[in-house]
């Protein structure tokens, strides 16, 4: 199979980097105009959509955009401040030709991005995003005359019909007749216009925290994992709640909280989820990226279900969804795919799906959890330079031969008793990520400081040979 080549502005999840040093104005607004040729090229003149988070660089970027696609003759809807899966949704069920996303979901605040999302809703395939570089790299940006220029115009009522559309994929009269309390941290991100709203439309008892649109973060950082989520959890807790629910900033992502104030890490809300699916739908394929624990593989085997791994990226495993037909997808970050709905990460919609898991089996959810086979995790991350990161990963295959290994993204190494570790370099930041997990904390740990010593020698001897 011919290989991708790669991509020199578009990383995992679009064009990501901190404002006005990476992602400067003119990157912006030039990169849209190719994005805008792009679409005029494949498809000619263009509906594209164009919806924003709530990040202080969001309104200035999303301006350029919306200049460097009328400039090149698209015309824009402008649905305003949302969340990137209703952003998704609303692209495909309007029939827009494309959609434009200002967002850096959960990086730090200094960063922002631009992703491009495809007519069916999930983000461009690599081959459109090398495309759309091509233009920008090359000045091939076809601007058009006064006469030719697209228009901007307000997209009215976008949220209500994603809710509405989420409401509709679970048992509504169920969750509400269980009338569940739930706290929902937002991350002062954009979750905070829809996840509250969709809750108490299905009946639940609603309480909020950092609720309020900030591009500063400053509740926490936008990234939901357990460190960042004290705050949530001393509140389920103390006030008797049955589930909290936490987003990053662009809500496409959702970790949950037990009522006893317990995190649980994505892929086991994932497990849950997977295993409530497979109840009625037997033998289905279940996607998910190599990180993922194998707690999924255990449940899917145990309901006649089988796995289907891809690399890391919600790109990936939307794109193999939409090629197999497979109706749900996961990942350990806390991204639900769920195709019935649209297949992209929704945070919404994962919080539908688990409060109708609890409803419906009228169980807490650290019941339903603990009965899922247990694995612990641990992850770290080692710097690097983006110009070192294909030399430091072909080294690191060389060190592991002979040890059972998967290289479908990264290097994954399997060792004894079912513990394994993934190191891979990430597509938004110059780090490379450890992914350990293991019949114990102690031995994910050991892990991932074995691994972690290699790396930085490997990255180390590069550097001074580069």
């Amino acid at each position: 199979m011919k290989a991708t080549p790669a991509r020199r502005l578009f990383g995992t999840n679009g064009v990501r980097g901190i404002v006005n040093k990476e992602l400067t104005p003119q990157l912006a607004l030039q990169l849209s105009e190719a994005i805008g040729t792009f679409f005029g090229r494949t498809i000619g003149r263009s509906k594209i959509l164009l919806g924003w988070d709530g990040r202080t660089s969001s309104p200035m970027l999303a301006d350029l955009a919306a200049s460097g696609l009328v400039s090149a003759g698209c015309t824009v809807y402008e649905a305003g401040l949302a969340p990137t899966p209703a952003i998704q949704y609303l692209t495909k069920a309007h029939s827009f030709n494309g959609a434009v996303m200002v967002t850096a979901s959960h990086n730090p605040p200094e960063y922002n991005g631009i992703k491009v999302i495809d007519s069916d809703g999930i983000e461009l395939p690599p081959e459109g995003e090398l495309l759309i570089e091509k233009i920008y790299f090359k000045k091939e940006a076809v601007l058009r005359d006064w006469k030719g220029l697209g228009e901007r115009l307000p997209v009215h009522d976008g949220l209500e019909a994603y809710r509405q559309a989420i409401r509709e994929k679970v048992d509504e009269s169920t969750i509400s007749r269980s009338r569940p309390k739930i706290v929902i941290d937002p991350a002062n991100g954009v979750g905070t216009l829809v996840t509250p709203y969709l809750c108490r439309e299905l009946g639940c008892q609603v309480t909020t925290i950092n609720s309020n649109i900030d591009g500063t973060f400053p509740g926490r950082l936008p990234e939901p994992t357990p460190a960042n989520l004290e705050t949530l959890s001393k509140i389920v807790r103390s006030s008797g709640a049955d589930l909290g629910v936490a987003h990053d900033g662009d809500a496409d992502r959702a970790i949950f909280v037990d009522g006893g104030g317990l995190v649980h890490w994505g892929d086991r809300s994932f497990a849950l989820i997977t295993e409530h699916y497979l109840k009625n739908h037997s033998g289905e394929e279940i996607v998910t990226p190599v990180s993922s624990s194998s707690v999924i593989e255990d449940v899917a085997s145990k309901y006649g279900g089988k796995v289907v791994w891809t690399p890391v990226g919600s790109i990936n495993v939307s794109r193999t969804m939409a090629k197999i037909g497979a109706k749900l997808g996961g990942e350990e970050n806390g991204g639900i795919f769920y195709a019935p709905h649209i297949p992209v990460r929704d945070g919404a919609m994962a919080t539908a799906l688990i409060l109708e898991i609890m409803a419906s089996s009228r169980e807490k959810l650290s019941t339903l959890m603990g009965r899922l086979p247990r694995y612990f995790n641990v992850k770290d991350r080692v710097p690097c330079p983006e110009r070192l990161k294909s030399k430091v990963l072909k080294q690191l295959r060389e060190e592991v031969k002979g040890i059972k290994v998967e290289t479908i993204d990264g290097v994954k190494v399997w060792h004894e008793d079912r513990g394994w570790i993934l190191v891979r370099p990430s597509g938004t930041e110059p780090i490379y990520r450890l992914f350990a997990e293991a019949m114990s904390t102690e031995k994910a740990q050991d892990l991932v400081s074995r691994y972690k010593k290699i790396l930085s020698n490997i990255i180390r001897k590069s550097g001074r040979r580069s």
